[in-house]
């Protein structure tokens, strides 16, 4: 299977294999290389890293993609900011 990180490629594999086939994690990166799992005598699934493709957008894109894993950012304001002007007001204060 191949996506964007952490949108649970991995899980998926280990929830149709129905045992812990491929590591899982919370952060990107947890899947290093191309993983192959059969999950019965015709089908084998591959699992591989989260790719994230160059789109153009600035920089500050990356991290709301999933590519980077948030403690690893050198600068949290701008990701943070971003996402802040995606949401409604009243949705980030609450009301």
């Amino acid at each position: 299977l191949a996506g964007y990180p952490n949108v649970g490629k991995s899980s998926l594999i280990n929830s149709l294999k129905r045992s812990r086939a491929c590591g899982v994690g919370a952060t990107p990166g947890v899947t290093r290389c191309l993983q192959a799992v059969q999950l019965d005598r015709h089908i084998r699934l591959l699992d591989c890293p989260g790719v994230v493709l160059d789109s153009g957008d600035p920089p500050a894109a990356a991290p709301l993609r999933g590519a980077l894993a948030p403690q690893r950012l050198r600068d949290p304001l701008t990701p943070a900011c971003a996402i802040l002007r995606r949401c409604p007001p009243q949705q980030v204060r609450g009301d």
